[in-house]
């Protein structure tokens, strides 16, 4: 499948919007928990965006909690390491919570903190019930603001002058990134949910990046950073966490997996054909 022509330039202003969106968050019912089942302490790890550490997330967290979930941080203050290496930790995060609960991990991921998600879901699918994403970009993970891309950069540099805790350029295409890098685009694991939240208000990421043929997808209004307080993407992830844990009824061993994944070769069927609407909230 060929990936959409992408412009350069989402509209970054519409990012402003963020105040209002947690505003209004706070007065929706589903953030009361109106209409969302107990999770009866479903396992869901909660990993964020570039630049951004698990306090970006604490929203979401702390709905999660009171509405049955067992939550877990990813241990991030911010989201500047090499992929490689930190997909690796998550990797024994994932293993170290599956172990704990008896059963497989959702995972819910915003924007790098998605690219992250679905490298797990493809490496450890035994351990991974399903992946929510917010803002994700997989078709093109440069299609993002010229001035967060002049951020990447800056965060290049520094840590291929030898900072500590960053990645270095030459993370694109060194042997700490291959795997992850082959993740990002293999086939995505049968019996895994996928579901990726898109909006075309994004002011970061160009939307059309966000439509991974092997993904539900799911547009929401909302700008980049305001996916994490938006109500009708809360409506999506209880919707799309309950439909995983109904899938995992009989808790499954966390075996690791033995056979490697394979790359997507041609066309894949898109598990939602069209983008839809989401539910309201």
């Amino acid at each position: 499948m060929r990936a959409p022509h992408l412009p350069a330039f989402p509209p970054i202003w519409r990012e402003s919007r963020f105040g209002l969106e947690a505003a209004s968050l706070l007065r929706s019912p589903v953030f009361r928990g109106e209409g969302v089942r107990d999770a009866g302490g479903q396992p869901v790890l909660l990993i964020p965006g570039f630049l951004a550490g698990d306090s970006s997330l604490a929203v979401m967290t702390g709905w999660l909690r009171r509405t049955g979930h067992h939550t877990s941080k990813a241990g991030i203050r911010m989201n500047v390491n090499c992929s490689g290496a930190a997909v690796d930790c998550l990797e024994e995060r994932l293993e170290k919570m599956a172990e704990r609960h008896g059963r497989r991990v959702a995972i819910v991921g915003q924007s790098r903190g998605g690219q992250f998600a679905r490298a797990l879901a493809v490496r450890r699918p035994e351990l991974v019930s399903g992946i929510v994403t917010l803002g994700t970009p997989t078709y093109s993970a440069a299609s993002i603001h010229p001035l967060v891309r002049a951020q990447v950069f800056a965060v290049g540099v520094l840590g291929s002058l030898g900072t500590p805790g960053l990645f270095r350029h030459n993370c694109l295409s060194g042997d700490c990134c291959r795997r992850f890098a082959g993740e990002l685009v293999s086939e995505f694991p049968a019996g895994v949910g996928y579901l990726s939240i898109y909006s075309r208000g994004d002011g970061i990421v160009d939307w059309r990046s966000c439509l991974d043929p092997d993904a539900e997808h799911l547009e929401v209004a909302a700008s980049h950073c305001g996916m994490s307080v938006n109500s009708r993407a809360y409506r999506a992830v209880a919707d799309s966490l309950e439909s995983y844990r109904e899938r995992d009824v009989e808790p499954r061993p966390a075996a690791r997996a033995s056979a490697k994944p394979h790359r997507r070769q041609g066309p894949v069927r898109r598990r939602g054909a069209q983008p839809r609407d989401a539910a309201a909230a």
